[in-house]
Parts: structure tokens; sequence; C-alpha cells
């Protein structure tokens, strides 16, 4: 691996370590009534403010020169055309979980080179998990801050209807959810099941370490995603857009699973 992708790994996962540091300090005492509303079921708080400035601080101390695309950002940048690296950083993906006690939320950080997702980091608070991954290297994945980490791949499904599936609803835009609940409609009645659980950040990881075979939602922004498309790529898995498309540092869709065998059945089972 080179020094570059070394170097930049390194900060991404302290970039998400401290992130999420601020979920745990501030974990009871910011509820949902002390946030404010940034969309339909769409909330953002003190603490992913605090958090947001707790990983941009590393970034911007070890690689001034560098762009940065995050999501409490007020004047987002534009994208860089000449292959300066490009953070892409959710300093809190679950934000209505963590306003809830529920501990499916996490830090997730990633870098872009050239449109590539060379880099991504993810860490959860609540459990201690982190998940990481670079260019060539593999994916990897420690259960707590002090043990060692270990190597993760994707599944190997047999059939999809022993597999298990991630999903997220288009809260946020509700003009995609007829389509959507005829997806879901036939996955459930295709599959072993369909979880969603409110971060898809997180939901990549299980992806990437075999937890989900496959994952999918209609729209999601550039920060839900940088981190988990590098990992799952890295753990043997395959992301697309949901029409089979490549996936670019702009919102859309995902379309996630264990192989490329497996997205494509995936793909035609929400094609239907």
């Amino acid at each position: 691996m080179n020094a570059s992708l070394e170097s930049w790994l390194e900060t991404a996962r302290a970039a998400a370590d401290a992130a999420a540091a601020v979920h745990v300090d501030a974990a009871g005492s910011v509820l949902a009534d002390h946030a404010r509303q940034k969309g339909t079921a769409d909330f953002v708080s003190e603490v992913d403010e605090a958090a947001q400035r707790a990983a941009l601080a590393v970034i911007h101390t070890r690689h001034p020169d560098h762009l940065v695309l995050a999501e409490e950002d007020d004047a987002p940048p534009a994208l860089p055309t000449d292959g300066t690296p490009l953070w892409v950083v959710d300093p809190l993906d679950g934000t209505t979980n963590f306003l809830h006690g529920h501990p499916m939320h996490v830090a997730s950080v990633g870098l872009a080179v050239g449109g590539a997702f060379v880099v991504g980091a993810v860490t959860c608070g609540p459990t201690g998990e982190r998940w990481w991954a670079a260019q060539g290297m593999g994916a990897f994945k420690a259960p707590d801050a002090t043990s060692s980490a270990q190597r993760i791949t994707t599944s190997s499904p047999q059939s999809m209807a022993r597999a298990l599936i991630g999903t997220g609803f288009p809260f946020r835009d509700l003009e995609y959810l007829d389509v959507y609940m005829n997806q879901f409609l036939r996955v459930i009645r295709s599959t072993a099941g369909a979880r969603r659980g409110g971060a898809a950040a997180l939901d990549l990881c299980y992806v990437a370490e075999g937890r989900f075979d496959g994952f999918w939602e209609q729209r999601l922004s550039p920060w839900d995603f940088a981190a988990g498309v590098a990992i799952i790529r890295e753990a043997g898995g395959m992301v697309t857009r949901v029409d089979g498309t490549e996936v670019t540092i702009d919102a859309g869709s995902i379309l996630a699973g264990a192989n490329p065998a497996f997205t494509a059945e995936l793909k035609a089972l929400l094609d239907g």
C-alpha cells in the first residue's frame, strides 16, 4: 500500500473515532426535543455539529490542502476536477436513532480521489465496533478499541430465498415511496427477510462483513455511502446504483451485494 493511502486511512480512522467519541460523551443528554428539523423526519442536533467539528479538526490538521464535503456544511465545496482528495464526512449517521437512545448510529469518513472511493472508516460509538478499508488493502473490522482487527469478507449467499437484505426507507424523498414499496414487497416475498436500521453507513458495513447479503436504498447523500462503498468493495462485494450504473460522488440510489452475481440477481428482483 502506498504511503498516501496509508496516511489517508489513518486519518479516516482517527476522524471517525473522534466523532464517535462525541456521540458516546453526549449519549442520553441530548433528546429528540433538543434537535431542529431540516426536513421530513430529518433532524440535526448539537451533537451532529460537535462531532463534525471533531472529525474535521483531525482532517484539517493532517491534510490542510484537501477538500471536505460534510453533512452539516452550510456551503459545500465545489467537487474537485483536478484529483484533489475530497473527504466525505457524516459526523452522525442515524441522528434520529441517537436522539432516542437507539444504538444504531455511527460516524462515517470516506475519501474520494478522482471520483474513486479509495478509503473508508466507520465507527459505532455504542458498540465500539470499527470498520475500515483502503483501496487494494482489504477490509477490516475491530470489535472494539482494544481488540485486534480481523479481515472481513462479504457473505456467500446460496439462494435469494435464504438471503437477508438491508434497506432504508425514502423518508426524505417521498416521491420514491410508491416505487420503493413495490420493491420492498418483492424483496420480503422472495428472501429470508429485510431489515431497516436507520443508519445506511452501518448497513453497508453489515454487507461488507456478511451480516447482510445485500442492501438497497432509493436515495442517499454521498456522506451516507462514501465510506461504505470503499469498505464493501475491498471486502469482495459490489456497489452500484439501483439501475446498475456506476456510483459517483453525487446523491443517488445505492445497490450493494455480496458479489456481482448476487447483486445482479437482487437488481432483477427490484426491477420486477
